[in-house]
């Protein structure tokens, strides 16, 4: 059981992390190339930087949602089986 904590807090890790790295670094390189291609130097840079920004903001809401999601999900079963138990160990008595 510890290794899996382990695994899932690294897949979350690495998902969160694409989300900041990648949309970043598309912006950087799409802004250089855009502004070398119109001469419009930084204002696209700036712009692309902005919007990746947006992005990575965006991707990062929705994974911390859909994780509280599963956090909430799994301690809603874990009180629901505990009551289960409970109930029983009541029901022998």
């Amino acid at each position: 059981m510890k290794n899996d904590s382990w695994s899932l807090a690294l897949k979350i890790m690495a998902r969160i992390s694409g989300w900041i790295a990648f949309p970043v670094l598309i912006g950087v390189f799409l802004g250089k190339w855009l502004d070398a291609r119109f001469q419009t130097e930084p204002w696209l840079f700036l712009a692309t930087v902005g919007c990746s920004f947006l992005i990575s903001m965006y991707g990062l809401v929705i994974n911390a949602v859909r994780e509280f999601k599963k956090i909430e999900d799994e301690y809603a079963k874990n009180k629901e089986d505990k009551n289960k138990e409970d109930k029983n160990k009541e029901d022998k008595k």
